[in-house]
C-alpha cells in the first residue's frame, strides 16, 4: 500500500510541477510576444513623426474611437505586466512552501482571460469604427478613385485618407493579435491548472 501511495505521490508531484513550468513557460512567452506586437506599432508612428513631423492625420476622428484606442492600449499594458506575473506565479506553484490554493490560481488566470476579452472587444469596435468612417470617405468620394495628395482652400477642414490612418489600422490589427494570442495561452492555463485540481493546498 504504501509503495502505491508513494506511486500516486510522485504522479501528483509531477503534475504540479507540469503545471509551474507551464505558467512560467507561457507567462514569458506570452509577455514577449504582446512586447513585440506592442512596439511594432510605436516604431511604425516614431518613422510617421520622423518624415512628417506630425502623429495626428489630416482626417478628423470620432472622439469616441480616440477613447476606446486609449482603454485598448492600457488593457495591452495591463496584460503585458499580467504575462509577467504569470511567471511568478509558476515558481510559487513549484514550490510547495509558497504554493497558493486552486481558487487564488484560477482567479489570477480568470483576471487575464477577463482582459484580454476586453482588448479583443476594444480593439474590433475600434476598427469597425475606423474602417466604417474610411468607408464613408470613400464612397463620398468620386468613384474613379480618391487623389494621392489633396489640398483644402482656406476655411475649410482637411478629411482625407493619410498614412496615419493605415498606421493606426496596422497597430489595431496588431493589438488584436496580441490579445487574441494571451486569451489562448490563458484559456490553455486555465485548462492545465483544471487538470491539478484537488493537488493545492487547501485554503485557510
Amino acid at each position: 500500500m504504501s509503495i502505491l501511495k508513494n506511486i500516486v505521490d510522485g504522479l501528483h508531484g509531477s503534475k504540479i510541477e507540469g503545471l509551474a513550468r507551464t505558467f512560467t513557460r507561457l507567462g514569458w512567452s506570452g509577455f514577449w510576444l504582446q512586447l513585440l506586437l506592442g512596439s511594432i506599432p510605436v516604431v511604425l508612428m516614431f518613422y510617421i513623426f520622423v518624415f512628417s513631423g506630425s502623429l495626428s492625420g489630416p482626417r478628423n476622428g470620432l472622439p469616441i474611437v480616440e477613447f476606446l484606442s486609449t482603454a485598448n492600449l492600457l488593457v495591452l499594458l495591463f496584460t503585458i505586466v499580467w504575462f509577467y506575473r504569470y511567471v511568478g506565479l509558476g515558481k510559487r506553484i513549484a514550490d510547495p512552501q509558497t504554493r497558493p490554493t486552486e481558487s487564488a490560481v484560477i482567479a489570477t488566470v480568470w483576471t487575464g482571460l477577463v482582459a484580454s476579452s476586453l482588448g479583443i472587444l476594444f480593439a474590433m469596435l475600434v476598427m469597425l469604427l475606423d474602417v466604417a468612417q474610411l468607408l464613408f470617405y470613400f464612397l463620398s468620394a468620386p468613384q474613379a478613385g480618391i487623389p494621392t495628395l489633396q489640398t483644402t482652400t482656406v476655411g475649410t477642414t482637411a478629411s482625407w485618407v493619410s498614412a496615419v490612418d493605415l498606421v493606426s489600422l496596422m497597430a489595431l490589427l496588431l493589438t488584436l493579435a496580441a490579445e487574441v494570442i494571451t486569451l489562448v495561452l490563458g484559456l490553455w492555463l486555465m485548462f492545465r491548472t483544471s487538470q491539478c485540481a484537488g493537488e493545492f493546498p487547501e485554503s485557510a
